[in-house]
């Protein structure tokens, strides 16, 4: 008989789930193998993973039967989470750490065979296809468990045996959770360049580029799914024939997230949201030489929120042509937009940018005077203060564009900021609804205060040999009735701070530039 999903109110949810995370973390801390949370939180993350996967087969095998259907597990006894880790008084200490790492070990069934995380990077699909399984054996063979304790590590297990996964509510609370631990681990680990999407961010992008079934979404720097996650909601809905669902499930949705704790949360979320088998690549998106990326790898639509200011080393940046490599991986993860989107019009993508990306000169230049020349970018979504907060207050952008260019006219919107306060915040987001001007503009792109369009040829500047010099996009709201700068002084200095970068940046290319030449 199928078991009810366990509700709860959001508030006792969020309440619980809290109080279940920060137990952990405080048994954890006791562990002498785990030296802060860079090593907490991916332990914290494969137990969810497990507890989470046991739910979903739950749940499904539920499904199976009340269909009179075969249900095919992806993890067989006894390395089910509910064989092994459901059991609060079960196996525990040294047995414990030596069936989840060993090699060979006795189970906890009595028999002999492979430790856990060994049955688990052996899985593979059945009948040669790709399936669960598959996703499992590639999102163990990146984890480790670094718990020395084996009691710790079953107080651990008790703990997140509490968590229903099988609940929606459950799920999107315990998304929360993990970002703002994420947000914790950022003064230890160096900020990244990396912020979440916020979801009304997500659901306009998504809406306005309208992903259809038989098209493949790529979000090339995917975090923990978000925009997947929503991309998946929006085609699901047009799945109402067999063979549609089935178009869905094959390969329609694609994320490449090289950091192991997103990448796990990513997996979980989009299985918990009905795909079958994610295709989320482990790798990095840049890795691939530009020039190797072919018609294969060409996909009809690209909605991604990519690293800003981050640093790639030099065998990444050797995969980008000489005058456009740059240290600034929003316009490495731009360059890789425009070479995988399919050509023939077919082509849409919807990107978050930084405000430098826009003035930026040099390479940055180069880059933009390609995507006018090649595509059509159509409109500009000018974001307010705060739409990112508590990760960061730059400036950011959404900029759409498509495979129909090259550019004629570009129409931008400058979002206002929220009636009566200064700039958006953690506490008082952006919401779906403060989209819905913009959402009523967009498809008339009429007169409005917050509209105007610009005629982007006109914005290339060339030096008297031809070569691009200048491609500014960040144009003000000439409706605009005030031109008073409300930053705080320290934004605005980071501000400034951010363009003297640039000119060093485009000096120092000038300056290998004149190497080169006087060298010939």
């Amino acid at each position: 008989m199928a078991r009810a999903k366990k509700t709860a109110a959001p508030q006792a949810t969020a309440q619980r789930l809290d109080s279940i995370v920060k137990s952990a973390r405080k048994i954890m801390r006791k562990d002498k193998g785990l030296n802060g949370d860079l090593d907490r939180l991916p332990v914290l993350t494969w137990i969810m993973f497990l507890k989470f996967l046991d739910d979903l087969e739950r749940v499904h095998q539920d499904e199976a039967e009340l269909a009179d259907e075969p249900f095919h597990a992806a993890i067989e006894p006894p390395y089910r989470w509910r064989d092994w880790a459901a059991d609060k008084d079960g196996i525990t200490g040294p047995d414990l750490l030596l069936f989840i790492t060993g090699d060979e070990t006795t189970r906890p069934d009595g028999t002999r065979g492979p430790g856990l995380f060994a049955y688990l990077r052996s899985l593979r699909g059945q009948n040669g296809g790709r399936d669960r399984r598959d996703v499992v054996a590639t999102v163990f063979r990146g984890v480790t468990n670094r718990m020395e304790s084996g009691y710790l590590l079953r107080d651990v297990i008790n703990l997140i045996d509490g968590i229903h996964f099988d609940s929606s509510e459950e799920i999107h609370t315990l998304g929360r959770l993990y970002e703002t631990l994420l947000r914790e681990m950022r003064d230890a680990a160096g900020d990244s360049g990396e912020f979440y999407t916020p979801r009304a961010v997500v659901r306009f992008m998504v809406e306005r580029v309208d992903p259809r079934i038989g098209e493949t979404v790529l979000d090339p720097a995917c975090g923990t799914g978000g925009f997947l996650t929503e991309a998946y909601g929006h085609m699901v809905r047009q799945a109402d024939t067999v063979k549609k669902r089935e178009q869905l499930q094959a390969g329609s949705l694609k994320g490449v997230e090289p950091k192991s704790l997103p990448f796990l949360l990513a997996q979980m979320n989009l299985l918990l949201h009905g795909l079958e088998a994610p295709e989320i690549d482990p790798g990095n998106a840049l890795r691939h030489r530009l020039t190797d990326i072919g018609e294969r790898e060409r996909v009809e639509v690209i909605l991604t929120n990519p690293p800003f200011g981050g640093e790639e080393e030099a065998g990444i940046l050797s995969n980008f042509p000489d005058d456009r490599r740059t240290a600034e991986t929003a316009l490495l993860f731009l360059q890789l937009i425009m070479r995988r989107l399919k050509r023939g019009g077919h082509g849409r993508a919807a990107v978050v940018v930084p405000h430098g990306v826009l003035f930026g000169d040099g390479v940055a230049a180069r880059i933009k005077a390609d995507l006018l020349e090649r595509f059509n970018l159509h409109t500009i979504v000018r974001l307010p203060e705060g739409v990112f907060a508590p990760y960061t207050d730059i400036a950011t952008n959404i900029i759409f564009f498509d495979t129909t260019g090259p550019t004629s006219d570009i129409a931008y919107w400058e979002q206002p900021a929220p009636e009566g306060r200064r700039k958006y915040s953690k506490t008082a987001p952006l919401q779906s609804a403060d989209l819905a001007d913009l959402a009523n503009w967009w498809d008339t792109r009429g007169e409005d205060p917050c509209a105007w369009t610009v005629h982007g040829p006109g914005l290339i500047e060339r030096d008297e040999a031809g070569l691009v010099r200048a491609v500014n996009l960040d144009l003000k709201n000439p409706r605009s009735k005030s031109t008073a700068d409300h930053r705080a002084p320290t934004e605005i200095v980071d501000a400034a701070l951010a363009k003297e970068r640039e000119v060093v940046a485009a000096l120092e290319e000038l300056r290998v530039l004149l190497a080169k030449r006087g060298a010939v």
